[in-house]
């Protein structure tokens, strides 16, 4: 079976920012990493791939590896566990070292990144953190290095990264969503000219990825000569703080950046051409504040028409600056929704206006009802215990070898179970997750006809307490607001804040009302995330008035849903009835919930 080879880097047509910040982490690899933010088929796999070909050797000659980490990957996998080869052979305990053992001194590759399952985030963000990778399992001790640089594509249509993994990424490039005709033309030249002939195509590219790979060597000699003149670091520090990024992560990738960027450029210091190149990759996925003038480099999106980048762009989901987009013009409707709806009548005309949420009674009563697991999740712990074993009765080493619904065996219990006998005569299984996790997704209605009665503020006063009560029992949540004629994240998923206030009254209402779009786009979320880890728990709720001209037919289903009416019209049109049927949701108005 004949092998193809990877694509050549130098031959990828244009993408120079991206090739750029790449290198620059092939000159530093202590930069951290980079993170690649774009659409489907514009060569973000390509060219992260194509960068082992062209690694310089490290100071003992060797090649620094490119390990790829697959989204199906187990813990044990990217870890390292029990060597159960030698094992089955020699009946001796040792270890076998997994992904992060092997991604050492070089990188480490994953593909949809924010596809990747929480346990392996979690893991990640361990050895990210102390350079180490420690195992504690299956009768082992074992630690080892594990400094590498972290290389991540993700398509932000899919959903967004963990901002924990997200600052992980020394540099973030956000491609643009289409390129041009005439680079159209040559991209589809070289991909003919490569599927003809793969071994032709990349022999005839063999002495241009040479010549770089020379470059970049000398690159990195050079580095550590580079002069950084004391201006450089106030300036840093003064374009980090207007920023508003959290730590210092940002001034020292900026720093390391810079002087990788002058290292390549052939010079000796660092000049404000080498801060300036840098600057958006360092700052995209951890500002807070926008910026006074939109950089004029590509891997940044396009300012709003009020100089302010759109929200929701971000690789992390969440808006920068803390602005909204509004309405285009006057008298714009959301998408399916006439523009002269007379329920709507002026509101959907005003620009945005802020309505701060409303107090309502103490956090600690409940919200909303507990709601039913959802239909087709794991069963929980009590339903996986063994008949006849009490609710906190300690779990055997019997009880475990004899569980064989559970799908992942434990070897080390095994080994002992079994007392040296061979063949084994008894399997372990390894002991279950206490409990599911469970993830609060709020789609508040931030349009126009939410203003009246400050029904806004009304609702913004309920998801806080729910956000209060999800922070009690350390549960996460998102928010996502609808209106303004569009979607915008308020809360990317996380861990409940302690506080939410700020974010919700930062959320101003005006516009339309794209409910199918909120709808169809938490059912989107709700598969992705389950796909990152099929025990979660999610629970919905829709917190609207109804009023859209928008059809309530064909909507997809949410799970486990309740449907929170705030209309409190003298003639009510009931859509919120029609809206909780149609999703085979609960029903709930927002005067019972503040009762």
């Amino acid at each position: 079976m004949t092998v193809v080879p990877e694509f050549p880097f130098v031959a990828v047509v244009g993408q120079q920012t991206l090739k750029t910040a790449l290198l620059l982490n092939v000159i530093d690899p202590r930069i951290g990493g980079v993170l690649i933010s774009g659409p489907r088929g514009s060569a973000k796999s390509t060219l992260a791939r194509a960068l082992a070909a062209i690694l310089p050797d490290d100071a003992e000659g060797r090649r620094p590896p490119l390990v790829s980490l697959p989204l199906g990957a187990s813990e044990e996998r990217l870890t390292g566990s029990l060597d159960l080869q030698r094992v089955l052979a020699e009946r001796e305990a040792s270890f076998q070292e997994g992904l992060l053992a092997r991604a050492h001194g070089g990188l480490l590759y994953v593909d949809e990144v924010n596809l990747l399952a929480d346990s392996l985030v979690d893991l990640l963000l361990d050895v990210a953190a102390s350079g180490v990778n420690r195992v504690e399992r299956d009768g082992i001790s074992h630690s080892h290095p594990a400094r590498f640089g972290l290389i991540g594509t993700m398509n932000p249509d899919e959903g967004e990264l963990r901002p924990q993994l997200l600052d992980r990424f020394g540099l973030c490039v956000e491609q643009p969503a289409t390129p041009g005709v005439a680079e159209r033309v040559a991209i589809m030249r070289q991909r003919e000219a490569f599927d003809h002939d793969p071994h032709a195509f990349v022999a005839e590219h063999r002495a241009e990825q040479a010549a770089l790979t020379r470059r970049l060597a000398e690159a990195r000699e050079r580095r550590g000569e580079i002069m950084v003149e004391p201006w450089v670091y106030e300036h840093i520090a003064m374009r980090s703080e207007a920023a508003g990024v959290e730590g210092m992560r940002a001034d020292v990738t900026w720093h390391r950046a810079a002087r990788a960027h002058a290292a390549w450029r052939g010079e000796d210091r660092v000049s404000r051409e080498d801060l300036d190149a840098v600057e958006p990759w360092v700052l995209a996925h951890r500002r807070t504040v926008a910026p006074e003038t939109p950089p004029d480099r590509d891997g940044t999106p396009p300012p709003d028409r009020d100089g302010t980048p759109p929200p929701g762009d971000g690789p992390g989901g969440e808006a920068r600056g803390g602005k909204w987009r509004g309405a285009d013009a006057a008298g714009s409707a959301a998408p399916g929704q006439d523009a002269g709806d007379t329920a709507q009548g002026q509101w959907g005309a005003m620009p945005p206006v802020a309505q701060p949420s409303i107090a309502t009674p103490p956090p600690d009563l409940p919200v909303i009802d507990a709601v039913a697991p959802v239909a087709g999740a794991s069963p929980t712990a009590a339903s996986r215990r063994r008949p006849g074993r009490q609710a906190g009765q300690r779990r055997t080493r019997r009880d475990r070898c004899d569980a064989r619904d559970e799908a992942r065996p434990d070897w080390f219990a095994t080994l002992v179970e079994n007392r040296g006998q061979w063949p084994w005569r008894r399997l372990c299984y390894r002991r279950p997750r206490s409990g599911q996790p469970v993830l609060h997704l709020v789609l508040l209605d931030t349009s126009a006809s939410t203003l009246g009665q400050r029904l806004l503020g009304r609702a913004k006063g309920v998801v806080d307490r729910l956000a209060r009560q999800a922070y009690a029992a350390r549960e996460q949540i998102a928010v996502l607001g609808f209106g303004n004629d569009g979607i915008t994240p308020i809360q990317p998923r996380r861990r409940a804040p302690k506080d939410l206030l700020e974010r919700l009254d930062a959320a101003p209402g005006g516009g339309g009302t794209p409910l199918r779009e909120a709808v169809q786009r938490a059912a989107r979320l709700i598969r992705q995330w389950r796909r990152q880890d099929a025990g979660l728990q999610v629970r919905t709720y829709l917190i609207t008035d109804g009023r859209t001209r928008q059809p309530l037919s064909g909507l997809p289903s949410l799970g486990d849903c309740v449907v929170v009416d705030t209309e409190r019209a003298a003639v009510k049109r009931g859509r919120g009835r029609d809206l909780a049927r149609q999703l085979g949701a609960r029903y709930r108005p927002l005067a019972g919930l503040e009762a």
